[in-house]
């Protein structure tokens, strides 16, 4: 009987060893991978592609400006909504050298953004996500999404949902930030 009671103790202590290891073994992988994505911090990396030239982006040709970021898609109604004060501000700030847009189309095909540009004038560059990459380091959760980066790279302003980039407070905060 004590035999049972000792090997019940041992299995009762291996179980509990073997969940605290998966448990920090789990905790110890997934560390890398989570990235916070929050106003304050430093923005994360693009990972890009011009759909005209096909040509590779990255972040650092925009240091030292103020960098629009904003995921987008065609089959979006707040995003079509929020596309003409986008070319608004792009038409504005396109030759201020202290300033850069993106647009990131996000599960959608440049073709369908190329024609609807094309119907509706609109002008700004749009970028591919190809696999999604910075659409998950963003931690882009639908569309449409903007990020505000200031010249030093950091993360100032998020906002979910569509915004007029025309109004008086919107603009004001772009103006501060071109001004630091």
């Amino acid at each position: 009987m004590r035999s049972f009671i000792f090997d019940r103790r041992r299995l009762s202590t291996v179980g509990v060893l073997f969940i605290v290891g998966a448990i920090l073994f789990f905790a110890y992988a997934c560390r890398g991978s989570r990235t916070e994505v929050a106003e304050g911090l430093q923005a994360p990396a693009l990972e890009l592609r011009d759909t005209v030239t096909g040509q590779k982006v990255n972040i650092g040709k925009y240091k030292g400006k103020v960098l629009f970021v904003n995921f987008w898609a065609t089959w979006c109604p707040p995003c079509r909504e929020e596309i003409p004060s986008i070319e608004a501000l792009h038409r504005e700030l396109l030759s201020d050298g202290r300033f850069a847009l993106i647009t990131i189309l996000y599960k959608d095909t440049p073709k369908s953004a190329y024609d609807y540009m094309n119907a509706n004038g609109y002008t700004f560059p749009i970028y591919a996500d190809h696999d999604g990459v910075t659409s998950r380091s963003y931690k882009v959760t639908g569309v449409p999404e903007t990020y505000l980066v200031d010249k030093k790279g950091i993360l100032r302003k998020k906002i979910i949902g569509a915004l007029d980039w025309n109004s008086a407070d919107a603009r004001s905060f772009i103006n501060t930030l071109l001004l630091e």
